[in-house]
């Protein structure tokens, strides 16, 4: 039978941290009313390090110390990431070459929508540059740092090179200005098309530290400190991007980006995000993943 992690669940955890309870008996009291250890072990873990990551000072002090620095030490030192500065509520933003409109952001997870990042003219240039290479898309295979065909991602996709023609320039530019992150930290525009039924399951984009292939995938540039997803059409229905964390779902406006960051490769970030299933229609994506450091 499955279990599922309620608000309720997640509360009652905070509230026992909160009064002094260790991780381990907390744990324990988890599994003697019950619960499946691997799905109790889960959900104490990432209550307990999004819950420090969004308290205050105060707050934090009142958990037992060997539960905040348990806590702590797993969360580690978050890394600098590109950043939207949206601290001034602003309407649009200068990218450069055009203004971007704001349309919402959120702080935790770091997402921000905008609009009008692209010309129409770019995104169908953007697709019929890509169109005479698509392929099945591949995932990264994390047991190795190859590469791999995933039932969860049902599109067909291809990948430019930095620079490679002018619209993808112009983006790429535009981009790093928004963002304050360089050019060559960017790995390849990745350009993936969806037909109907086609999706792309949950899942993070920052390489698990725990598979023994990452460390050959960060030698290329470091961790993925962010995702910037760009619509380059308008499926009839469905195709959003969604963030099953907090309930968001992007709707897929040509034209339009979701961009989100994530300082440390963990789910306490909330980037956990899909491609929702193409429901009438197509779906085109151009897709900007952003590294620590240059990519090579």
């Amino acid at each position: 039978m499955s279990q599922t992690v309620t608000p309720e669940l997640r509360r009652w955890i905070i509230e026992q941290a909160s009064a002094g309870c260790t991780p381990e008996s907390v744990l324990k009291s988890m599994l003697d009313a019950g619960w499946n250890p691997g799905v109790a072990e889960a959900a104490l873990e990432r209550t307990l390090l999004e819950h420090l990551s969004t308290v205050s000072p105060d707050a934090l002090s009142q958990v037992a110390p060997e539960v905040r620095e348990a806590v702590q030490g797993a969360l580690g030192q978050g890394s600098p990431v590109p950043v939207i500065d949206t601290s001034a509520s602003p309407r649009r933003i200068d990218a450069g070459d055009r203004w971007v409109d704001i349309i919402t952001h959120m702080s935790h997870p770091r997402v921000v929508v905008l609009g009008n990042l692209l010309s129409a003219e770019e995104c169908d240039a953007i697709i019929e540059s890509a169109k005479p290479k698509l392929a099945r898309s591949l995932t990264v295979q994390t047991a190795t740092g190859g590469e791999e065909l995933n039932p969860d991602r049902t599109s067909s996709g291809m990948f430019f090179t930095r620079g490679q023609t002018p619209e993808v320039t112009a983006v790429e530019r535009r981009i790093a200005r928004l963002v304050g992150w360089p050019v060559e930290n960017g790995e390849g525009l990745q350009v993936l098309h969806y037909r109907p039924g086609a999706e792309y399951k949950p899942h993070y984009d920052y390489f698990d530290p725990k598979e023994a292939g990452t460390p050959t995938i960060l030698k290329r540039g470091g961790q993925r400190v962010a995702t910037l997803v760009m619509y380059l059409n308008e499926p009839a229905r469905g195709g959003g991007t969604t963030f099953p964390d907090v309930g968001l779902e992007v709707a897929p406006v040509k034209g339009s980006a979701v961009f989100f960051s994530y300082d440390r490769p963990h789910p306490s970030t909330r980037s956990l995000h899909g491609g929702a299933p193409v429901l009438e229609g197509e779906k085109w994506v151009a897709t900007k993943w952003l590294r620590e450091r240059e990519f090579a």
